[in-house]
């Protein structure tokens, strides 16, 4: 067997999904203790949207390393410090208003990169 052939494994089945790079089961019913890592860059980016919500405008929050109860603690903190309601879409943290410069200040002293996207 060569080298590549010991390191190849399949990791999306059409019948199951994402597969587990350990276990090699279905993600979602992972038999390991090893959870694939979040998604993403490393990079937490601040936008703001009005699509598709009547010209109101929302503060997007994407690429927070966090997952679960983590995310949902970290979104209610920072709808507590923007004084405003916001919800939790997916991986996406949304806040109601433009508070985009006081998010930037806030994450970027929790420790992680933050870059605002869009205009």
């Amino acid at each position: 067997m060569t080298n590549q052939q010991q390191s190849s494994r399949p990791v999306y089945s059409t019948a199951l999904g994402r597969l587990c790079p350990a276990c090699g089961n279905a993600v979602k019913a992972c038999s390991c203790s090893q959870r694939p890592a979040v998604p993403g860059d490393g990079v937490v980016r601040i936008s703001r949207q009005t699509k598709g919500r009547k010209g109101k405008g929302v503060t997007l929050i994407t690429g927070i390393p966090l997952q679960g109860d983590e995310l949902k603690a970290c979104a209610a903190e920072l709808r507590r410090l923007c004084a405003t309601g916001g919800a939790i879409k997916g991986d996406v943290v949304e806040i109601q208003g433009d508070h985009r410069d006081r998010l930037v200040e806030v994450l970027s002293r929790r420790g992680w990169t933050v870059k605002r996207s869009g205009a």
